[in-house]
């Protein structure tokens, strides 16, 4: 790939990394290829057969005005079971954030971090005091609801949101206490559940709490389709709400804010309810096995997740921005580097689950950046389920703490080319590279749990974690 047109990119926006259009374009031609590991997407839906049936159908999707979205709601309310006026469907669920910040969050909102930006960014553009609790490190990055509650009668927040899973690093609470902490939260303007991960988790059968919200007069359950469905081009999602919540944000949205790709799309689930069931199912154990893979890069932290994407700490003394720009550069692979998340910052990427073929392709070249060299690893057998097995923090040995015995040569393995002397980014070149190394974050790095102050619409809203505690 042209490299430095490429990585010159990610220099113009400190929000979000450039879109996957810019980046082919800035490549260019076959030889700037991208093998996307940045933006969540499922793999395995649409089916190829369901291409070629929106691509047959192109023309007429193109040139025509959609449905209105009375109609187009209806429909997605008729396959997911639900009643038409507890939904508000929307040009993808940012375009829904906007709404929710503009109609229903009054003065301040309280937000674990990381987090997904608009939760955090939205709402101080309109300048309202944004509440941030730090996720801590030490325990994976889970939220703890008591603690959070706490957090927000401290700060006096009058309306808060949780992912779940959480984007970047798939944190997930079960139902129940998603359950109790809306219940400990009744007297809040606004609680928002934003699961617009949910359809990949399968720590429980039926964590929604959709139904729930609508029996509340504070509660948003917020959903995505586009991450789901495969197809963020598209833009949609939708929320579910009491019905008088829901009614105030249909009422705010735009005449045809719903495509003619979206509309297409919703009334073709029905005919192909297995085959995205099957999607979800596949892409569950992508997520399984690349964990396992990636957890054999040494000193590389893989935390638990419950989305389809994973969340990692690279080893010491690798930078995160640097790693980045030579994966695309060199490789032709787009990592989400995760400086520009509050609350996080360039030790951490945000990897999305991909197939096999994919991931191998990842390993070999953070293998060749990181380490100066390429392993093979043995295929994984009786994977545990679900990161299960992984120990808990204060078990885990230390990441580079003392280096293993090299692994056993392996057989040969499809490889990817390098580049013509690479420089590698740890100063290992010479070593072999040991065997799996899970190990915790240091205490000294990085606090164990802080909590940010309010921010307003005079923040950036996109420093990492370290530079905004200093501040505070």
């Amino acid at each position: 790939m042209a490299g430095s047109n490429v990585t010159a990119l990610f220099r113009a926006s400190t929000a979000h990394s450039p879109s996957y259009f810019t980046l082919n374009r800035a490549g260019g031609g076959p030889a700037g290829e991208i093998t996307d590991f940045c933006i969540p997407c499922n793999p395995y839906f649409p089916t190829p057969a369901m291409f070629d049936q929106l691509g047959s159908r192109l023309r007429e999707i193109l040139t025509y005005y959609p449905s209105t979205a009375d109609t187009i709601t209806a429909e997605l309310c008729q396959v997911l079971g639900l009643n038409p006026q507890t939904v508000a469907m929307g040009n993808g669920s940012t375009e829904l954030i906007t709404w929710i910040d503009h109609l229903l969050v009054h003065e301040s909102l309280a937000v674990p971090v990381p987090t997904f930006g608009r939760w955090t960014d939205q709402p101080m553009e309109t300048g309202k005091r944004v509440d941030m609790l730090l996720l801590p490190e030490a325990h994976g990055f889970g939220l703890d609801p008591a603690s959070f509650v706490q957090f927000i009668r401290t700060r006096g927040s009058r309306a808060a949101v949780i992912c779940n899973p959480n984007n970047p690093d798939g944190g997930f609470l079960p139902k129940q206490q998603v359950i109790a902490l809306i219940d400990s939260l009744q007297d809040l303007d606004l609680v928002v559940v934003d699961e617009s991960f949910l359809e990949f988790a399968d720590a429980e059968r039926s964590p929604s709490v959709a139904a729930e919200a609508v029996l509340r007069t504070n509660v948003i359950v917020l959903r995505s389709l586009g991450k789901n469905f495969g197809l963020h081009g598209v833009r949609f999602g939708y929320l579910v709400s009491n019905p008088t919540l829901a009614g105030k944000v249909r009422a705010a949205l735009p005449k045809w804010n719903i495509n003619s790709f979206a509309e297409t799309v919703v009334f073709m689930l029905k005919e192909h309810r297995q085959e995205y069931a099957e999607s979800l199912q596949q892409s569950r154990r992508d997520r399984q096995e690349m964990t396992w893979r990636l957890s054999q890069l040494p000193g590389l932290t893989v935390y638990p997740s419950q989305g389809n994407f994973l969340y990692v700490r690279l080893p010491e003394g690798a930078d995160g921005v640097v790693l980045r720009d030579r994966l695309l550069a060199e490789h032709g692979v787009h990592v989400r580097e995760c400086s520009n998340k509050v609350g996080s910052s360039s030790r951490f990427l945000r990897l999305v689950v991909r197939p096999q073929q994919d991931v191998m392709r990842l390993i070999s070249a953070m293998e060749q950046v990181l380490y100066g060299q390429v392993t093979q690893m043995p295929p994984p057998q009786q994977v545990a389920p679900m990161l299960a097995q992984i120990p808990e923090p204060q078990q885990m040995a230390p990441m580079l703490a003392e280096a293993p015995a090299p692994r056993p040569q392996p057989q040969a393995r499809v490889q990817q080319p390098r580049m013509p002397q690479p420089e590698p980014m740890l100063g290992l070149a010479q070593q072999p590279v040991p065997a799996r190394g899970l190990g915790p974050a240091r205490p000294q790095e990085r606090p164990v749990a802080a909590a940010l102050p309010g921010m307003t619409a005079g923040a950036t809203g996109v420093a990492a974690v370290d530079r905004l505690i200093t501040q505070g």
